[in-house]
């Protein structure tokens, strides 16, 4: 039967030549000698206006010989052509499949013109068909180029992340165009270190004779020079500089959100001083490495954390202007970019963003069985206000709050948490600095235990397979994950009421130490005054400033 998944391009043709638009993703990778636990880690976030927050799932399967499989194109559904299929395909969990890999993306467009306008092979196919095919990194590295050279890829630039028990890979591509095939360069990411990219293209200078650590499509350098991009020396070729030359916008824009990364799990390790420039996007020469040590080792929830990031605290903050309301809420609405007088202005793109469809933090286990080893920490709508719950990559269905389905982006469904979470990030974002604390707490609280909890269900599950009951650890995990997500959606459902209650009208109703809401001591269901907290001077200075004569209060 013919399926059509869902899943929209993390990049519009804004960002063609480097120029930032509102739709973007962030994936950050940790190596196992980076990790706490020794696991391989990816997140992503699916950030796009227009995707739903729903998990993908695909059975393994048998394939008659001679078989043939429909492609079409992940963001419009559009029909672009026919593969051959394999004999046996593997089960894939969102962006991982049984076997722990992992796969994730950033687009970073790069020249428009090396999109092939034929090609059958788009970014999604090539994640989610890969995924069914490939074991292993390197594996799914091959499988790639194999897709690319056979049947062309109709994308623009794509920088991919992909991970196995052992190694974790940047791998980047773009089109040739009218010609059949694609260029790639794949840099394997030292152990003990981790990286990130953020919609622009980062290999720069790579080894030309270290296969271990890097593989490349032969023609990488000579099709650049057949085109104009570069004249030098082979070792002085740049990927980045070649195919997608970064202009301010791309460096502002998604540059500084790997600077982000970077300055939040390097402290001490990575000198973010020396790099503001590049991230602010005045100084493009001034390139950041590829992958850094991290101050300490990281674990999933420091890892999730970066992904709720506003550039606090750093030059970029934007809590403080007037932009940000009374409330600092760490979003601006759309369009980004905005003319005044002439000059050009444009809002900061940070990594955590309102318009997030899903997002997780993918962990491939190499020191247990594929069946415990994989978990895909899972989690829908915007990263900072939403929280992630394990999936384990063998599960037989999908919880069916995340179920694809289950709802869509302009069918509403109670049983969506998509929708649930939406409706309470909405509410949050009209008092921020009053609702984010609570949700932080909520998060941190559930996040924290199902940490715990994972800890027992790979133990149980495990020793449910050393007994050689393999169907019932499966069915074990399933039920696992399923009830996890289904007591997280019951919270949630508590808190979306909680926060109505507490902070309605723009007031917050005071509180007992157990948590009750103080009334006025008439025992009439009256609650106590509720606090108005009094907004910030400099945001009552922006509204003098703007309309205090009419304002202003007249004394005689």
């Amino acid at each position: 039967m013919k399926r059509i998944f869902k899943i929209v391009t993390c990049l519009t043709l804004g960002l063609w030549l480097g120029q930032v638009e509102a739709n973007a993703c962030t994936n950050v990778i940790v190596t196992k000698g980076a990790s706490k636990d020794g696991s391989c880690m990816v997140t992503y976030s699916a950030d796009s206006h227009q995707l739903y927050g729903e998990l993908y799932y695909v059975p393994a399967a048998t394939w008659p010989k001679g078989s043939k499989m429909e492609i079409y194109e992940w963001d419009s559904g559009k029909y672009l052509g026919r593969i051959d299929q394999v004999e046996r395909t593997f089960q894939t969990v969102g962006n991982m499949n049984e076997h722990q890999l992992i796969i994730a993306e950033t687009t970073f467009g790069g020249r428009r013109e090396l999109a092939n306008p034929h090609g059958v092979m788009d970014y999604g196919s090539l994640i989610y068909i890969t995924l069914q095919r490939a074991r292993t990194a390197r594996e799914a590295i091959k499988v790639i180029d194999e897709f690319l050279q056979t049947y062309g890829f109709p994308s623009g630039g794509e920088s991919f992340s992909i991970a196995d028990k052992d190694e974790c890979w940047i791998m980047e591509i773009v089109g040739k165009g009218e010609e059949l095939g694609a260029v790639w360069v794949a840099i394997r990411i030292p152990d003990g270190y981790i990286s990130a990219h953020a919609n622009q293209s980062r290999i720069h200078k790579f080894p030309l004779d270290d296969p271990e650590n890097c593989l490349y499509t032969p023609d990488v350098i000579s099709f650049a020079r057949s085109k104009g991009y570069f004249t030098g020396k082979d070792e002085d070729f740049s990927f980045c500089d070649a195919y997608a030359p970064a202009n301010w916008g791309a460096l502002r824009g998604c540059e500084a959100r790997v600077w982000a990364a970077f300055n939040i799990l390097g402290k001490g390790t990575f000198d973010a001083d020396k790099y503001l420039d590049f991230a602010m996007g005045t100084n493009p020469d001034n390139k950041m490495p590829l992958y850094i040590k991290p101050t300490e080792k990281v674990g999933v929830k420091e890892l999730a954390d970066v992904m709720r990031d506003h550039f606090e605290d750093t030059p970029m903050d934007f809590r403080y202007d007037v932009g940000a309301g009374p409330h600092e809420i760490p979003y601006r609405w759309r369009p980004m970019g905005f003319e005044v007088d002439g000059e050009t202005y444009r809002y900061e793109r940070s990594i955590a963003t309102q318009q997030t469809g899903f997002w997780f933090v993918a962990q491939s286990r190499g020191w247990l069985p594929d069946e415990i080893g994989g978990v895909l920490w899972f989690g829908v709508d915007d990263a900072a206000t939403s929280v992630l719950t394990p999936i384990y990559t063998s599960i037989t269905e999908v919880p069916e709050c995340f179920r694809v389905g289950n709802g869509g982006m302009t069918t509403y469904s109670p049983t969506s948490a998509f929708w649930l979470f939406n409706k309470v990030t909405h509410f949050a974002y009209l008092f921020y600095n009053r609702v984010e604390p609570v949700l932080r707490a909520e998060i941190d609280a559930f996040e924290l235990g199902s940490l715990e909890l994972v800890k027992e269900a790979d133990a149980k599950a495990l020793k449910m397979l050393q007994a050689r009951n393999r169907n019932q650890a499966i069915a074990y995990l399933t039920e696992f994950s399923a009830k996890r997500s289904e007591q997280l959606f019951n919270r949630w459902l508590e808190l979306e009421e909680f926060l109505l209650v507490k902070f309605i009208d723009g007031n917050i109703k005071q509180q007992n130490e157990d948590g009750t809401f103080k009334d006025n001591g008439s025992n009439k269901g009256i609650p106590a005054r509720p606090i108005n907290d009094i907004p910030r001077e400099r945001w009552l200075r922006a509204i003098v400033k703007d309309h205090g004569e009419v304002m202003k209060v007249k004394r005689k």
